[in-house]
């Protein structure tokens, strides 16, 4: 999902595992924000200029600690063009 300039990722990990994705996201200054909808379900925002490194790291933390990762929107990952056919 993308709003405002932002890119959104929707990640699903145990909740004894927020406070470590979080970290290792924090850690990783300026490439994005993770908030705690409840229980282990996180949004993450970043900009469009870090989208591929946060997926990088997403990635990572899925492997490491077995969470579900919401795949990217296929309008996102590959922007369509449209011609206007006369």
């Amino acid at each position: 999902m993308m709003l405002g300039g932002l890119i959104f990722r929707r990640m699903h990990v145990s909740p004894r595992e927020v406070v470590f994705v979080k970290g290792v996201i924090e850690a990783s200054e300026g490439v994005a924000v993770v908030f705690a909808d409840s229980g282990g379900d996180l949004t993450i925002a970043t900009s469009q200029s870090q989208k591929e490194e946060l997926d990088r790291i997403l990635q990572d933390l899925a492997a490491e600690t077995g969470a579900l990762l919401d795949q990217p929107q296929a309008a996102e990952a590959a922007p369509s063009h449209s011609t206007a056919g006369g």
